[in-house]
């Protein structure tokens, strides 16, 4: 099963006068133990909804050369990590209005995160720092074909302590559409903080965006990653899950098989569901039609980060039309524009170097339809 959903972002390191390297931060204000950011909505952005992605952000190590094992890796090259951060970023690249709430380690590698999501105009202010706990790591190895495999160390790493006294309940208040996934759901006490955090968002008449985003190695068991994932499921609005998730969550049934989706992963209060097929694009299913859009070629360098660009692009078509899900053409629209995303970002290495811009999707599209 391929894993979707994970990021690759730039880091610009400093040679200091002995010839080593050290992070550029860039000054601020620290308030007890965060270290945080908040932004003004640019005049773009005024009609927009706010987009808060909740969950993991760590540091993946990835190899230097692609096909190799880790075993067999003579280098590796550091980089931000976590899907719902990645989903941020590609929103705010797409002229969204964005923030990420998480928590990371009291370290070198949380504050790069911190500043890197600064960096993409994404609003950190509801990120913590613990100084407990280390931002989880994770090791990626790139196959010949692009995809990947992981390997993490996270026992425990800061994203999994977040505690519900830490959310920033303002912010998520604030948001028109709040995102998540499931892996701040595997252990305690971000369990808790997450289920609560949704709560705060259904209650204040937030959106909410579900991408399961399974990676199995990190769950107890695969019956604990299935019970898991399905324990939220009937709460979320919009839910975005790929062909491998729906043949891993309903014990083998064809994942290509409509009537499987309809009635094993629909659920009444859903208002869009969508099935991400890779490079051959998407299917898409709403109380009142159904249907799918083709995907658009494109040869793969590394697939990380597509999903996330994918997901990225449909929340922000959604924070500007909160009645997309009604209208079949202009949410066929939308999902042509989400598979160009995911097209262009597997065409270059890491996540948020290769998400793109609006202007850059739109000329893609208009080359590639033509």
């Amino acid at each position: 099963m391929a894993p979707t959903g994970c990021s690759c972002f730039p880091v610009t390191l400093e040679r200091s006068k002995k010839g080593s390297f050290k992070f550029v931060r860039s000054s601020s204000s620290v308030a007890g133990s965060s270290k945080s950011f908040s932004f003004k909505k640019r005049s773009t952005q005024e009609k927009k909804a706010l987009i808060v992605c909740f969950g993991e952000m760590l540091i993946d190590f990835v190899p230097i050369t692609a096909g190799v094992s880790l075993a067999d890796a003579e280098g590796f090259k550091k980089a931000a990590g976590g899907a719902p951060a990645n989903v941020a970023v590609g929103i705010s690249r797409l002229g969204g209005s964005a923030a990420f709430m998480g928590k990371v380690g009291k370290d070198e590698f949380g504050y790069m995160l911190a500043d890197i999501l600064k960096e993409n105009n994404v609003d950190n202010s509801g990120m913590r720092f613990d100084p407990n706990a280390r931002t989880a790591l994770a090791f990626v190895t790139l196959r010949s074909d692009g995809e990947r495999e992981f390997m993490f160390y996270r026992n425990p790493s800061a994203d999994k302590l977040l505690h519900e006294k830490e959310l920033d309940v303002n912010l998520i208040k604030k948001a028109g559409i709040f995102h998540y996934g499931s892996i701040s759901l595997i252990e305690e006490p971000c369990r808790s903080a997450h289920l609560a955090a949704m709560d705060i968002a259904k209650k204040a008449g937030c959106i909410l965006s579900y991408d399961p985003n399974l990676r199995l190695p990190l769950w107890p068991s695969a019956e604990a990653a299935q019970q898991g994932i399905m324990s939220i499921w009937n709460q979320a609005d919009i839910i975005k899950i790929s062909e491998e998730e729906i043949e891993f969550l309903t014990g083998g049934d064809d994942p290509y098989d409509d009537d499987v989706v309809m009635k094993k992963l629909y659920h009444p209060n859903l208002k869009l569901l969508v099935v991400t097929e890779g490079a051959a694009g998407c299917r898409y299913y709403t109380k009142e039609f159904k249907g799918r859009v083709e995907g658009i070629k494109a040869d793969a360098v590394d697939t990380t980060g597509a999903g996330d660009s994918f997901v990225g692009a449909i929340l922000n078509s959604w924070g500007s039309d909160l009645n997309l899900y009604k209208d079949e053409k202009r949410l066929r629209e939308a999902l042509l524009f989400a598979n160009a995303c995911g097209a262009l970002t597997v065409q270059k290495k890491g996540a948020v170097p290769a998400l793109p811009t609006k202007e850059a999707v739109d000329q893609f599209l208009h080359q590639t339809t033509d």
